[in-house]
C-alpha cells in the first residue's frame, strides 16, 4: 500500500486546514485508516481513525469537536478537516493504513505515508 499525504502548510491559530491522503496498491475499502502526528521532540501520537466503511470514527480528546476524519472509498482518499487549529496542533501529520482491527494503536498500522507538515502560528 502506498500512501501520499498532502495539504499541510502554515495557518494562523483559529484557522482551518484540510489534509488529504491518497492510497494505492490495495483495495482501499478493506483498510482502516488513521491520522497520526509528531511534534518536534515528541512521540508520534494518534489523532483520528476511521473504519473501512466510514461509519465509525475515533478521535483523540484534544482534537474532538475540531477535527473531522472522512473517507471516499470511490476515490481512495481519506481526509482530515482541521478547524479552530491551535499552536499545539503544529506537527508532521502522517496518514496510516491497516487491514486488521479498527484501532488507535500506532503499532497496529502497517502502512505509512511520508507525512505533511502543519505549522500553526499564534
Amino acid at each position: 500500500v502506498q500512501l501520499q499525504a498532502s495539504g499541510g502548510g502554515l495557518v494562523q491559530a483559529g484557522g482551518s486546514l484540510r489534509l488529504s491522503c491518497a492510497a494505492s496498491g490495495r483495495t482501499f475499502s478493506n483498510l482502516n485508516m488513521g491520522w497520526f502526528r509528531q511534534a518536534p521532540g515528541k512521540e508520534r501520537e494518534f489523532v483520528a481513525a476511521i473504519s473501512r466503511s466510514g461509519l465509525s470514527s475515533d478521535y483523540t480528546d484534544s482534537v474532538k469537536d475540531r477535527f473531522t476524519i472522512s473517507r471516499d472509498n470511490a476515490k481512495n482518499t481519506v481526509t482530515l478537516q482541521m478547524n479552530s487549529v491551535k499552536p499545539e496542533d503544529t506537527a508532521v501529520y502522517y496518514c496510516a493504513a491497516q487491514g486488521g482491527n479498527y484501532s488507535r494503536v500506532k503499532r497496529e498500522y502497517a502502512y505509512w505515508g511520508q507525512g505533511t507538515l502543519v505549522t500553526v502560528s499564534s
